[in-house]
C-alpha cells in the first residue's frame, strides 16, 4: 500500500507541475488574453515577442513527454534543460531564479515518486553510511 501512496503523490505533483507549465505556454501563445504584461516582461529580459510561440511549443512538448509513462524520465530531463535556459535568462538580467529552481525540484520529485525504476537507480538512504 505504501508504494501506491508514493506513486499517487508523485502523480499529483507531476500533474500540478504540468498544469502550471501548460498555463505558462497558453500565456505565451495568447498573451493578450491571459497575461497582458508579457510584452513588457519579454522586453525586460531582452527577448523578442516573436520567440513566444517557440518557447510555448517547447513547454507543451516537455509536458507531453513528461506525462507519458514510457517517456516520463526523458520529459524530466527535457524540463531540466528548459529550466536551465530560463534560469540563465533571468540571472542575466539580475532577476530571482527561486521559482525556476523550485519547479525543477518538483518536476524531479514527481517523477522520482512515480517511477520505481528511477528510485532503484537513485536510492535515498534511510540511515547513515555503514562501517
Amino acid at each position: 500500500m505504501k508504494h501506491s501512496k508514493v506513486k499517487i503523490a508523485g502523480t499529483a505533483i507531476s500533474v500540478l507541475m504540468s498544469l502550471l507549465f501548460l498555463q505558462s505556454a497558453m500565456a505565451k501563445l495568447f498573451p493578450e488574453m491571459i497575461y497582458p504584461q508579457m510584452p513588457e516582461q519579454m522586453q525586460k529580459i531582452g527577448l523578442p515577442l516573436t520567440i513566444l510561440p517557440v518557447v510555448a511549443t517547447l513547454e507543451i512538448l516537455c509536458v507531453v513527454v513528461y506525462l507519458i509513462p514510457t517517456t516520463a524520465v526523458l520529459g524530466a530531463v527535457l524540463f531540466t534543460g528548459y529550466l536551465g535556459g530560463a534560469i540563465l535568462t533571468h540571472l542575466r538580467v539580475g532577476e530571482s531564479v527561486h521559482m525556476q529552481v523550485i519547479f525543477g525540484g518538483l518536476i524531479w520529485l514527481g517523477i522520482y515518486l512515480r517511477e520505481p525504476r528511477l528510485r532503484s537507480i537513485l536510492p535515498v538512504r534511510k540511515n547513515g553510511p555503514s562501517n
